[in-house]
């Protein structure tokens, strides 16, 4: 545990829940953990009780929040979770509070096992994330390819091995998100959607995904954050070559601090890490650790500097390919805040590479 966490109060300790189980935190909130073949290696999902209204009336079931990506490792374990931890009861709806693949990936799969001819298991999520989602897993590119390739080595990537690397990185969201069911249900900023005997409050968040969703239940003084709020590594905020002058990073610190009206007793679950309590020290957190990069590129912008230049500053580690195009992305992001905030200009050389510089 650094500093930070200690900082914050885990209120399960070191507990986990157990593969193909779950850990109740609630009475009919259950927290399911599976693994992912990244560094960043689980992600946590949700079940809550949940109802709807049928033909005899009220039919009783569960909602899932978030799904992770397309594997069979993941669908074996959604299959034992339902033989073993949903009761006897069917899924009602699945929730997504964003488009990435850890939380979308296994959604088309999850409404048609769960959908019958009585009840259609309906994806709930943003507009804005269901349609970039439905592009990502149809568009053979899949969110890399040439593009991005391209957008990196003008931002300075230009290592050979990199950029083939991207260049042949097509299809990848597809193999992650292979489908996206045909129709949603919108979720909105200031929603209340009822599930099960609660009410939950959407709270929009933009800077990470074009259009997350967190939910907040008065009740339970409970927050689902999904990716907006984590307790150990700080949310990848990231500019890509569909949107290159994009400032993600103010809209990111400007969505946490919609957190901020919550209770101090607010248990977050965070898509990644341990639910834990203490919001409003970890907003205060990433706010000071953002602010510490900034005054670091900046310092470095001395002399013109690319997003490539500035990896060493923001990121003391060695990065894999996975790792290097979000470091890119989010390298471009530090230095796009500064740019846009006036505090650098930006230049293009002739060998076509964007640097920056006070």
């Amino acid at each position: 545990m650094n500093e930070l966490e200690k900082q914050l109060h885990y209120p399960w300790g070191e507990a986990l829940p157990p593969e193909g189980g779950s850990l109740t935190l609630a009475p009919g909130i259950k927290w399911i953990r599976m693994g992912l073949p990244f560094a960043l290696n689980h992600i946590n999902l949700w079940l809550l009780r949940d109802e709807i209204d049928g033909p005899q009336g009220k039919v009783q079931g569960w909602c899932i929040v978030d799904c992770c990506i397309s594997r069979d490792e993941a669908k074996l374990q959604w299959e034992t979770i339902f033989e073993h931890e949903l009761e006897g009861l069917p899924v009602l709806r699945v929730l997504a509070t964003h488009m990435h693949p850890d939380h979308i990936g296994l959604a088309h799969w999850l409404c048609e096992r769960w959908s019958t001819p009585q009840h259609t298991c309906r994806l709930w999520v943003s507009a804005t994330d269901y349609n970039l989602a439905r592009i990502g897993s149809h568009l053979t590119h899949g969110f890399g390819g040439p593009a991005a390739a391209a957008f990196f080595a003008s931002h300075g990537l230009n290592d050979p091995q990199a950029v083939a690397q991207m260049r042949d990185r097509v299809g990848y969201y597809a193999s992650l998100v292979p489908d996206v069911p045909r129709a949603f249900r919108r979720l909105m900023d200031g929603d209340e959607v009822t599930i099960g005997a609660l009410r939950w409050r959407c709270i929009s968040g933009y800077g990470h995904s074009p259009e997350h969703m967190a939910l907040y239940c008065d009740e339970l003084h409970m927050l689902i954050g999904g990716d907006m709020m984590l307790p150990r590594i700080s949310t990848n905020v990231s500019v890509f070559d569909n949107e290159p002058e994009a400032d993600p990073l103010k809209l990111f610190l400007a969505s946490i601090d919609k957190f901020k009206p919550l209770p101090p007793d607010t248990l977050t679950l965070p898509s990644h890490g341990k639910p834990f309590k203490g919001l409003h020290t970890r907003i205060e957190q990433l706010h000071d650790h953002h602010r510490e990069r900034l005054a670091e590129v900046m310092a470095a912008c001395e002399t013109p500097q690319s997003a490539a230049d500035v990896l060493p500053v923001l990121f003391k580690r060695q990065l894999d390919m996975h790792q290097m195009s979000f470091a890119m992305g989010e390298s471009i992001a530090h230095l796009h805040a500064l740019w846009h905030a006036g505090h650098l200009r930006r230049t293009q050389g002739t060998d076509g590479v964007f640097r920056f510089v006070r």
